[in-house]
């Protein structure tokens, strides 16, 4: 009997499981002196909005589904193709700055006048002063606006997600090797593909 021994290229080794919490890496010394970036617990991204050419640095909220195991969203662990949910801050601010188009039109009218019965309310002013404001734009820039908006039309699904303020997208790199959770914002027949998958998870809850 040839007795064969173990090689190095044959190693395996742990899973990371990258976690969702504050950013925690450590690198791994690879075959040939080489290294890979084992992110051990992640909190954002940079996510890109395929539709409009964008590319965001957004902060990851939740888990919500993952097509291998329900085990992988209980214990909010990122791996690649799982479907998380993004704060969407920074794409109402691009929306808004490209466009002109304030999304939360609405609701930040109410909230004005909340604010102006409530007087405590001063900190939270405060804190909404760094927003753009759409009708202090200059006349140029309101003549480009005028000139994308009339071929440009956002999808529905999209824009209700922008109002709650959680955009579902999907991560595309491997958090456990390159220590990164950039992704992907989800659209079209993808997007309702996996908003079909979470409300029968919710109907099946009940």
């Amino acid at each position: 009997v040839i007795a064969r021994k173990r090689r190095k290229h044959e190693m395996g080794r742990l899973p990371a499981n990258t976690k969702l919490g504050a950013r925690r890496i450590s690198t791994v010394r690879t075959r040939g002196g080489n290294t890979k970036v084992r992110a051990l617990r992640l909190d954002g991204g940079n996510f890109a909005w395929g539709s409009e050419a964008t590319v965001q640095p957004a902060r990851i909220l939740d888990v919500v589904y993952n097509a291998t195991s329900n085990e992988l969203v209980r214990t909010k662990t990122l791996v690649k193709n799982a479907i998380v949910a993004v704060d969407a801050a920074p794409f109402k601010l691009f929306y808004a700055k490209h466009y002109g188009v304030n999304v939360d039109a609405a609701n930040t009218k109410k909230k004005a006048a909340a604010a102006a019965k409530n007087k405590k309310a001063k900190k939270g002013a405060a804190a909404g002063a760094g927003k753009f404001d759409v009708n202090k734009a200059s006349a140029a820039l309101k003549r480009k606006w005028a000139f994308r908006n009339r071929t440009h039309k956002i999808e529905k699904a999209l824009e209700d997600q922008l109002k709650l303020g959680r955009v579902l997208a999907k991560i595309t790199t491997r958090p456990g090797q390159h220590g990164r959770s950039d992704g992907a914002l989800l659209e079209g027949a993808e997007l309702s593909f996996y908003q079909k998958k979470l409300e029968s998870k919710k109907k099946s809850k009940k």
